[in-house]
């Protein structure tokens, strides 16, 4: 790479360190949070595939130097019509987690439209700075020259999606090149990607929507039982959205709006929250996590009272949030097994006041590659939490809800907070606790994300270690509760890759252990 801009002083946080080092090094070169971020989804295509993909979906939310606030939403589309379902290819597959086997549907029926490619080309028209040839140069490299396979991803590669990465042939050419699965510490090379990668470098956008490669997946979708035609590629659209604003505790937290639901979620259960006095509670104190149980208890009982029926309604996130809604059930806090989540984050912050966050996803990826591509697609279609309506029951043409929800916080109107995290249901509480952990209880960031998430759904309270079973037992926690006592930190309770920048003006950023995540600086002395 020859570039002659000075360099930009900034912070990555991301899920793997190839991934922060990807953002990292446009940083070098002079670009800003924006490239950097580019540069960082797209190195997560080449070394967190079983993650996210560029077959996939996803939300960018950027704060701009100039106080912009943008919502990009490239998430998957559901298709403009539908076929007979004896024509369709979804199938279930079962993954085994050890203690728990959990079924997920696969097949050209299960893909969604996707919106990745799109996004982050829309992204950097909109908002980049360096030339895109420049941005994709660390995502082409691992992909052709091969990254080291880390333990997180050897775990997915080799035990949780042994089923949909060995299901078709061009799938097992990537992931399993000698008749085996690939494990930790051994290179994963998609040479495919990387040449594909550079023809968008010189196409643009067009060649995935409208060219050859279009033409390959309509085909394939047409003669092996997808949804998927020239029309819905042709059509997609990334949409500018503005950001959900809420106030907490003297700050504005800016996160996904709906039609995704996550952001409208913590939300709610922040609104919750603010009227507890957590200065004189001790974190993980048996109140603590009564709270914060309730807390999530009541969040998901107001989104049954009617938010998900509502959700493409355009004024449910003020009728959802308004002081009389929350109120009735914040009230009610006075006195007081899905495991997996294909998702990654990346966080970025530069000196210039620029700030993005970023969440996408593959889904756990339908098994389908497109031929010659080294691009595996979504199974949005076949993701129960996003049809919850039941399988094939979606509103054609329509965006796909999620609870993806990149984050900013604002502070005197300048970026202090960036943060996001993968695990489908999780999303939404383990970034609660974090911007709790920081603002309630003045965490550092790495002692924001590292400490132990609880989470209550379905009756069902799980939480990280340490704690006491014998007290657990005793704490008021909502009616019929279930306690699942965890031996050990886990990915079920997401992963939160975070930066911020301290009251003296300090950057510090943080990637959660429990996903590989890493952080990677362009100045050692920020």
């Amino acid at each position: 790479m020859t570039i002659s801009k000075p360099k930009t002083c900034g912070i990555v946080a991301a899920g793997h360190p190839k991934t922060a080092e990807a953002g990292r090094e446009m940083l070098l070169l002079g670009g800003n949070a924006f490239d950097a971020a580019i540069a960082a989804i797209l190195a997560s295509f080449a070394v967190e595939p079983t993650l996210t993909s560029a077959g996939g979906g996803g939300f960018l939310l950027a704060r701009t130097e100039a106080g912009e606030n943008i919502l990009f939403d490239f998430f998957t589309q559901t298709p403009r019509q539908k076929r007979p379902l004896e024509a369709v290819d979804f199938y279930e597959v079962d993954v085994n987690f050890g203690d728990a086997v959990q079924p997920f549907h696969i097949g050209l029926g299960a893909i969604a439209v996707p919106g990745n490619v799109a996004g982050i080309f829309a992204v950097h028209q909109q908002l980049g700075r360096l030339p895109f040839g420049i941005i994709a140069e660390p995502a082409i490299a691992y992909a052709k020259q091969g990254v080291k396979i880390s333990p997180f991803q050897g775990f997915c590669i080799s035990e949780l999606l042994v089923p949909i990465l060995l299901a078709l042939p061009e799938s097992r050419k990537i992931y399993a090149p000698s008749d085996r699965l690939l494990q930790a510490g051994e290179m994963l090379y998609n040479p495919d990607f990387a040449n594909t990668l550079a023809a968008l470098v010189e196409q643009g956008p067009d060649l995935f929507y409208r060219g050859e490669i279009a033409r390959q997946l309509v085909k394939d979708s047409k003669e092996k039982g997808g949804y998927l035609t020239l029309e819905d590629l042709q059509s997609y659209r990334v949409i500018r959205r503005d950001p959900l604003a809420i106030d907490y505790r003297g700050r504005k937290m800016l996160t996904n709006p709906p039609p995704s639901s996550g952001g409208a979620l913590i939300a709610f259960a922040l609104k919750l929250l603010e009227a507890v006095d957590f200065q004189e509670m001790e974190f993980g104190s048996d109140l603590h996590l009564q709270i914060l149980s309730r807390a999530m208890c009541l969040t998901n009982e107001a989104r049954k009272d009617g938010y998900d029926a509502k959700i493409y309604q355009d004024n449910i996130a003020a009728e959802f949030l308004s002081d009389c809604h929350v109120g009735q059930y914040r009230d009610r806090t006075r006195g007081i097994l899905n495991k997996w989540g294909s998702t990654t984050h990346v966080s970025v912050m530069d000196e210039e006041g620029n700030a993005a966050t970023a969440t996408t996803s593959n889904g756990e990826g339908s098994s389908y590659v497109i031929p010659g591509t080294g691009i595996m697609l979504n199974n949005m279609l076949g993701e129960a939490d996003l049809n919850p309506s039941g399988f094939h029951q979606w509103p054609c043409d329509r965006r796909i809800s999620s609870m993806m929800a990149p984050t900013l916080v604002l502070k005197d109107d300048r970026p202090e907070i960036v943060l996001g995290s993968g695990g489908s249901n999780r999303i939404r509480t383990a970034i609660l606790q974090v911007l709790s952990n920081l603002i309630d209880f003045g965490f550092s960031i790495e002692e924001a994300i590292a400490s132990p998430r609880i989470h209550w759904e379905n009756g069902l309270f799980s939480i990280e270690p340490p704690y006491c079973e014998e007290r657990l037992n005793s704490i008021d926690f909502p009616a019929g509760t279930q306690i699942h006592c965890w031996r050990e930190k886990n990915m079920f309770f997401g992963g939160v890759h975070g930066v911020r920048k301290t009251a003296a003006g300090k950057m510090e950023g943080a990637g959660d252990l429990r996903r590989g995540g890493a952080v990677a600086m362009s100045d050692h002395n920020i």
